[in-house]
């Protein structure tokens, strides 16, 4: 049996947030529900990825949490890549990625590239005056299912018109969820020109969605 060793646990404004290691792994907990984990990356890093191969020339990218680093490794491997911004609301993922987790990111944080800006999203988003060509956010299991009640703001037209705005002509949005949700795709419809379903199947349970949505190279947004 594979033990399992707590590396730290404290309560945040959100409830208890546990760093966990299972072997050689390590596993992120919120209030008692799996967050992420250094096992299972493969669809973090299929969101960048798919976000990515909808662009040419260089690359703004914001990515929404920053969990274990997979989603920010991935943007890293791509030459085209000129910065990299990640919001990330709580303060103890962005400490253990830069200790406990860094050597599995290959330091992925300290990538000259990479602007790490601890702030909630929800509310971020309204504030900044950045532009991206890509915007790849995992910051809750979607739309159907928010692990944290105030994330499921990002889901609805008011936070979907902002983020159009946030995109440079030609730009992708894409998001991560652990279901898929068709009144999601319908919303997207609404405010994007061209959206598509991505499907990551998993080695148990139902595949992971990816929802790509992208604005014309001609739009003045």
């Amino acid at each position: 049996m594979t033990t399992l060793n707590i590396i730290e646990r404290l309560k945040t404004d959100r409830g208890d947030l546990q760093l966990q290691q299972r072997g050689e792994h390590y596993e992120i907990i919120s209030n008692g529900t799996f967050l992420m984990a250094t096992y299972n990356g493969e669809s973090e890093r299929e969101l960048v990825r798919s976000a990515l191969a909808e662009l040419s020339g260089d690359k703004r990218v914001l990515i929404g949490g920053l969990g274990v680093g997979f989603s920010l490794q991935e943007a890293l491997k791509d030459d085209a890549v000129c910065e990299v911004k990640v919001v990330e609301i709580e303060d103890a993922i962005i400490k253990w990625n830069h200790e406990t987790l860094a050597p599995i990111t290959n330091h992925a944080i300290e990538d000259k590239r990479t602007t790490i800006i601890h702030a909630d999203l929800t509310e971020w988003i309204y504030r900044t005056t950045d532009r991206f060509n890509a915007i790849c956010l995992d910051i809750d299991n979607g739309p159907d299912w928010t692990v944290y009640d105030e994330n499921g703001s990002l889901y609805e037209p008011r936070a979907l018109k902002q983020l159009r705005k946030l995109l440079l002509p030609g730009g992708v949005i894409a998001f991560w969820s652990a279901q898929p949700s068709e009144d999601f795709v319908r919303m997207l419809n609404d405010y994007f020109d061209d959206v598509r379903t991505v499907s990551i199947s998993q080695p148990k349970g139902p595949d992971d969605i990816i929802y790509l949505a992208k604005t014309n190279p001609s739009s003045s947004d």
